[in-house]
């Protein structure tokens, strides 16, 4: 339960760190345009919330089922998963800190192609969501990479992972939606508010990954 819940804490973290919450923002100012139309503003965000969510359970299960369907790398992981963690943990936390710096781009659109997106209905807020995320930027790709992967790896139910984690990242746009379509105007607002507590969210949980990979790497690493 602690792992399900720590892939879903990594998506939202996520989705309010600085280049995904971009991304998001852009998804919210497109439904904000269709605050006219409550019923859409809810299917758009709940598709563009599903888009991002399969793009990244479609490449999470791709990478979990091939590193354990090849029988040396399922060994490599089971035998050094716990000794590789440590240091792995440490790098993604110093990233989160700050302390690290990496230029990573992954796909993107134009201005001009996210509005045909989004102005294309559902559809188009669902391939919004795909896109989105997949444009990995150091912290997604960190946190994607260098903790669900590894997490997943590690668990018999890895495969719902990156699912999990999916819905974290779509979920504060998906919030915005439901309350836009509720007619509760102030969700912008509320919005603006919880991204500017990512920074602190970050960095608490980049010192709480220091933290555990050096209890990892006390455990499993330094002799006794």
């Amino acid at each position: 339960m602690m792992a399900l819940l720590s892939a879903l804490w990594f998506g939202i973290l996520t989705s309010i760190s600085p280049c995904p919450l971009a991304t998001n923002i852009a998804a919210v100012s497109f439904l904000s345009k269709k605050i006219d139309r409550p019923r859409m503003v809810f299917w758009s965000g709940l598709a563009y919330t599903l888009g991002r969510m399969t793009a990244y359970a479609i490449l999470g299960s791709l990478i979990i089922s091939s590193l354990a369907g090849v029988p040396t790398v399922a060994n490599f992981l089971q035998k050094y998963m716990n000794k590789i963690l440590g240091p792995l943990l440490i790098v993604v936390g110093l990233f989160l800190l700050d302390m690290l710096r990496l230029k990573f781009s992954g796909f993107s659109l134009s201005r001009e192609k996210q509005n045909t997106l989004a102005e294309a209905g559902v559809f188009g807020s669902f391939a919004l969501g795909v896109v989105f995320a997949l444009s990995f930027c150091p912290i997604s790709a960190a946190l994607f990479f260098g903790s669900l992967i590894p997490l997943a790896v590690n668990s018999d139910f890895g495969i719902v992972f990156p699912f999990i984690y999916g819905i974290g990242t779509g979920l504060p746009v998906l919030v915005f939606a439901v309350g836009l379509s509720l007619g509760i105007h102030s969700m912008a607002r509320w919005f603006n508010k919880v991204a500017k507590l990512e920074i602190y969210m970050r960095k608490v949980t980049g010192a709480i990954f220091v933290l555990v990979g050096i209890y990892y790497i006390w455990m499993y690493i330094v002799p006794k």
